[in-house]
């Protein structure tokens, strides 16, 4: 019998978390602990697109970023053919909510950053699923759609940043001073997540502090709510696995059972 898999609310940082030791610790000890997936889905901030859109199956990544070193424009992740897993979430979606298949899109960084960490042989099929809406409540009902691949061996996660103000950083260092805006949001986070508030954490624009700098745009936000959406209860709180800032962001990520 397969070992249901747990849903995920990851931080991906940009391509230097690869070369990051603290980081990239934690993530690869997080994939260890969990039962090894047979395929992957994953929602990235990095890929805004109604209707809801999954990547082609063994496409060249996306290199989605500007000003980095060039070894991460030559970076490769080859994964598997993930063509049964596409066919199986168009199954679960309603007749009125096609799936878009794309054939040339590959990975953006937002998902082959951090797998490349949890799962550097590239020997499970991936997905990337598009961020469709920005609403907490119909993200929500994506997550629900997807939760039956749990039972089939699939991690789903959501892949974003707790907090992303990048237009407001005046430091560019992984170890730079958490700006207040930055800790006063991932510290309500923290406790409504403790207390699985759902509803807090989806009325974040007015009751958060921190905002709008901890999201002045909220793609790095929303994927948690898919993340939510394919618990097997949005009302038990979960794991909060990873904590802690990187560049003054803060990289809090969530298990969900």
């Amino acid at each position: 019998m397969t070992d249901r898999m747990p849903a995920l609310y990851i931080g991906h940082g940009a391509p230097p978390l690869l070369d990051d030791p603290v980081w990239s610790g934690e993530l690869a000890r997080l994939a260890a602990e969990l039962p090894r997936p047979k395929a992957v889905l994953i929602v990235s901030a990095h890929w805004e697109s109604a209707p809801v859109s999954l990547s082609a199956s063994q496409a060249p990544l996306v290199y989605d970023f500007g000003g980095f070193a060039p070894k991460y424009y030559q970076m490769t992740y080859e994964t598997p053919d993930a063509t049964a897993l596409a066919q199986r979430i168009a199954g679960l979606m309603p007749h009125h909510e096609p799936v878009h298949q794309h054939t040339a899109r590959g990975l953006d960084h937002g998902a082959w950053v951090p797998l490349k960490i949890m799962y550097p042989d590239a020997d499970i099929p991936v997905l990337q699923m598009s961020l469709p809406t920005h609403d907490p409540v119909r993200l929500m009902k994506l997550g629900e759609r997807l939760r039956p691949l749990r039972d089939e061996g699939v991690l789903v996660i959501g892949s974003g940043f707790l907090t992303h103000g990048l237009p407001f950083l005046t430091e560019w260092r992984i170890d730079a001073k958490v700006p207040g805006w930055s800790a006063d949001f991932d510290a309500w986070a923290a406790e409504a997540l403790a207390r699985a508030d759902v509803d807090e954490l989806a009325a974040y624009t007015s009751k958060a502090p921190g905002m709008p700098y901890a999201h002045p745009t909220v793609e790095h936000y929303t994927p948690l709510f898919v993340a939510l959406g394919a618990a097997t209860s949005a009302d038990e709180p979960g794991e909060q696995v990873i904590d802690g800032f990187w560049m003054g962001l803060s990289k809090r990520s969530l298990v969900l059972s």
